[in-house]
């Protein structure tokens, strides 16, 4: 009886040895994939070839795309988002202690903040004439409050015990953030990354759809007149594409530099 016991307990409880968690969801994450690739295709064959194309379709439009246009958002992307990284920095260390300009200044920001993409494109199409200052405008003036919050509230989480005990060694404002500040706020910096990287790839499309003669936005445009709903899935596939292997390059230097969590 007692060995039945045993016997039904440990079936209960399952296996003793499991997969890694990071093979685990690369399978999901990929069965995942696959069922959408297969539903889409089952929908092509019942729903209008406009509305629906096959992966047929899909993928000779992909051949057909100018990988120039991939690269001008590429880089405008990047640039943009590394200056949206540095001014947002830069703005929540000068703000970080200073209680006064932090109340100040932060209103402004979460002004900024409220206001839609939408309305910054409009604002630039008005206020500049160089369409990729345009598009520079709109990125940072959309990514930049939210590393600058992000940062903000990521210093102030750093212990005070902490930030005090370094104090009685007298060390330089430089040193004091080096050391101490920016260890503590790695894990909100690439956090804002993923975010950021996010509404960057949707935003620099929403600047290249107006006036841009370059881009995956001008692309979309085109594919929108010639009514092509394969060239705009095929657009959607590159653009996904983009933000997958910047996410991918983001979650890399997360493992890499805070390996010390799983350790």
């Amino acid at each position: 009886m007692a060995m039945t016991s045993g016997i039904w307990s440990a079936v209960r409880a399952g296996p003793t040895w499991r997969w890694p968690k990071l093979q685990r969801d690369t399978l999901v994450g990929t069965a995942s994939i696959v069922c959408f690739i297969v539903g889409w295709e089952l929908a092509s064959f019942v729903a209008p070839v406009y509305a629906i194309p096959g992966w047929g379709r899909i993928l000779a439009a992909l051949a057909d795309i100018s990988g120039f246009d991939v690269g001008v958002t590429v880089v405008r992307l990047i640039a943009s988002m590394v200056m949206s990284f540095l001014l947002g920095l830069a703005a929540a260390v000068l703000l970080f202690e200073r209680p006064l300009a932090e109340a100040f200044f932060l209103p402004y920001v979460r002004l900024v903040m409220a206001v839609p993409a939408v309305c910054w494109v409009v604002f630039s199409i008005l206020w500049f004439k160089s369409v990729e200052f345009r598009i520079f405008f709109v990125m940072c003036i959309v990514c930049a409050p939210i590393f600058i919050v992000d940062s903000l509230d990521a210093m102030k989480s750093v212990p005070m015990d902490l930030r005090e005990m370094v104090g009685s060694f007298r060390p330089s404002q430089i040193q004091r953030f080096t050391k101490i500040i920016l260890p503590g706020i790695v894990p909100n910096l690439l956090t804002s990354w993923k975010i950021n990287l996010t509404m960057g790839v949707r935003i620099v499309t929403i600047a290249e759809l107006v006036g841009a003669l370059t881009g995956i936005g001008h692309g979309l445009v085109v594919a929108q007149e010639m009514f092509s709903v394969a060239e705009v899935f095929a657009w959607t596939v590159v653009l996904v594409a983009i933000l997958f292997a910047f996410q991918a390059i983001v979650t890399l230097v997360e493992r890499r530099a805070l390996s010390w969590r799983n350790a």
